[in-house]
């Protein structure tokens, strides 16, 4: 046991000694590294604080972004008006309005126009009742489909006339007058006439170029009225 135990530290003692003193270099080892140093003498050490300043960065190209369309510009909404009308004709043309819907949009706008110019079949003064025969005439226009008149029952040279239209220009005048001919209406007449009627116009809000172009066809059915937009 002993000789054995000799015998494997001489081996061990031997390999060392091979290692040490007889192996070949390591191909992977450096066996004078300080002969391949390039001018050693120049290196130096140089502490963080004298270190030079780190350079900018580049700067980033920034892509200008396009600029945005510019938004279409809203459709332009305004106020019209249809007339003037009468007070007692104005319930007649809110009806010819009736298919537009036009709800809360609708609205009226009194005011009182000077009449230059009426229409009306002259009171009958020599007959012993000029009443009765006024009463008689009106009759007459109701049989021909005609309700837009009333009887002048004021004193002076026109009471109990029966007036069918007070208008601010003659043309108008004559173009109500003419319309009444085809009705079958012979004995009216025009002429001048200096009053203040109460009068009513129809206002209607938010009117695009849709609902103007609905506006005009309806309106235009109606003589001696006019659109435009509300003062």
């Amino acid at each position: 046991m002993r000789t054995a135990f000799l015998i494997l530290l001489l081996a061990n003692l031997g390999f060392f000694a091979w290692w040490r003193y007889g192996s070949p270099p390591d191909a992977a080892a450096d066996p004078a590294p300080l002969a391949r140093q390039i001018e050693p003498e120049k290196l130096k050490i140089v502490a963080p604080k004298d270190l030079p300043p780190p350079a900018p960065p580049k700067p980033v190209a920034m892509v200008k972004p396009e600029p945005a369309p510019p938004p279409l510009p809203a459709a332009a909404l305004k106020c019209m008006e249809w007339g003037s009308f009468t007070i007692a004709d104005a319930p007649s043309a809110e009806k010819t309005l009736e298919p537009l819907a036009l709800g809360a949009r609708l609205a009226q706008r009194r005011t009182e126009e000077t009449a230059g110019w009426w229409v009306f079949i002259p009171a009958q003064a020599r007959v012993p009742n000029a009443r009765q025969a006024a009463l008689k005439k009106a009759a007459e226009l109701r049989a021909l489909g005609i309700e837009d008149y009333f009887i002048v029952q004021e004193e002076g040279q026109h009471r109990w006339a029966l007036s069918l239209g007070v208008f601010r220009t003659e043309d108008a005048a004559r173009a109500r007058l003419a319309a009444l001919r085809t009705q079958g209406v012979r004995t009216a007449m025009i002429g001048a006439r200096e009053t203040v009627v109460p009068k009513v116009w129809l206002q209607v809000r938010g009117v695009d170029a849709a609902l103007e172009a609905k506006l005009k066809e309806l309106t235009v059915q109606v003589e001696s009225t006019e659109l435009r937009a509300c003062p």
